[in-house]
């Protein structure tokens, strides 16, 4: 019997199988509003089989948008332009739907990848970024405006804001976006955040400020919505974060009540030294999952069946998630519930597929 086809719990939450998409970036909004990209979008991958659908990094503000074409959720507005997205994937999938909350804080302002990415300075209609530090990721940046209290105050009111609009939508579950070099994450490395106050210096005080986030979007959260975490494990640069503290902050999230860590990598510093290779980042889960006890999801070149299975059947994570890979082929459970002889969900209207998949469907007519 099939581990990755088997039922897992993230707190509230039971998933079908282990098989959730990972939040993918579509810089296709217009001021922050879903479109019928997203309907598309997220319509073909909610009928993919997985367990779990991530929406992709969506802003709790306007400055906290990695560019322009970012996915929001500050204003009623936003929720009222996801609430028809929402409603549709729910009519025609049973696939549990989390949302990923964001503030890109110094790596904001930025241009769309398929125009380089590369930071918009505000002389070229730009937006003022804001970090712990006035330290820009790289060179020639826009220099972050150091958050003061009341800027700290506006952060956290804006993620609580986004996890209420969130939770009125229906999500199953939210998670916190610490990762990727973003506004929490650029807390926790000591490379980004060079403040002498309480929120800059020992590893505590680090912490500190994306553990207030964090409680605060917890206790905003209905009991009935699973709440978790997304980190990058290690910043891959000499004098930055690492797996060691990211095994301390775990610890520290589960006592806040997170119901999950979704354990990526990388992201914060451009000098980063990332080795590369088939289930790179697993290791970290492993580690997270081994010391904490907390449910983890991995991610990272996860793109075969029997390598999905062996993950989450050996304990080295509870969940994993696919992004390139399910792009690339979003019936992707499908084929690896058929390596596995397992079962998975699809729709009646594709019950007609060819005779191989015949044995997915235990009601096939």
């Amino acid at each position: 019997m099939s581990t990755l086809f088997s039922p897992v719990a993230l707190g509230p939450l039971t998933l079908e199988n282990r098989i959730t998409i990972a939040p993918m970036c579509q810089y296709s909004s217009e001021h922050g509003l879903a479109n019928d990209w997203h309907l598309i979008h997220l319509g073909h991958l909610a009928l993919s089989g997985a367990a779990m659908l991530t929406l992709e990094a969506t802003a709790v503000s306007p400055e906290g948008r990695i560019s322009s074409r970012d996915l929001g959720i500050w204003g009623d507005e936003h929720a009222a332009a996801l609430a028809p997205v929402v409603a549709s994937v729910r009519r025609h999938s049973p696939i549990r739907l989390a949302i990923q909350l964001a503030h890109a804080g110094r790596k904001a302002s930025s241009r769309v990848p398929w125009e380089g990415g590369m930071n918009i300075p505000l002389s070229a209609g730009g937006w003022q970024t804001v970090g712990p530090s006035a330290q820009p990721y790289a060179p020639g940046d826009t220099v972050p405006v150091e958050l003061d209290a009341a800027g700290l105050r506006k952060v956290l009111d804006d993620f609580v804001d986004a996890a209420r609009r969130s939770a009125a939508l229906g999500f199953d579950a939210i998670e916190v976006h610490a990762a990727h070099g973003y506004l929490l994450h650029q807390f926790l490395s000591p490379l980004s955040n060079q403040r002498t106050d309480s929120y800059g210096g020992s590893l505590e005080n680090r912490m500190r400020f994306p553990l207030e986030v964090f409680k605060a979007v917890r206790e905003a959260a209905p009991g009935t919505v699973a709440v978790g975490i997304r980190i990058s494990a290690t910043d891959w640069a000499d004098g930055g974060w690492d797996l060691e503290q990211s095994v301390a902050f775990a610890r520290a999230l589960r006592r806040a009540g997170s119901d999950f860590i979704h354990v990526s990598s990388g992201g914060l510093a451009a000098q980063q030294q990332i080795t590369v290779a088939p289930g790179y980042q697993v290791p970290f889960a492993q580690r997270i999952k081994d010391e904490t006890g907390m449910p983890t999801i991995a991610v990272g070149m996860i793109t075969q069946a029997q390598q999905a299975e062996e993950i989450v059947a050996s304990g080295k994570a509870d969940v994993v998630a696919l992004a390139r890979a399910i792009v690339f082929n979003p019936r992707w459970p499908w084929l690896a519930a058929v390596a596995l002889g397992a079962h998975v969900q699809a729709p009646r209207q594709y019950w007609r597929s060819p005779r191989e998949f015949r044995h997915l469907y235990p009601r096939m007519p």
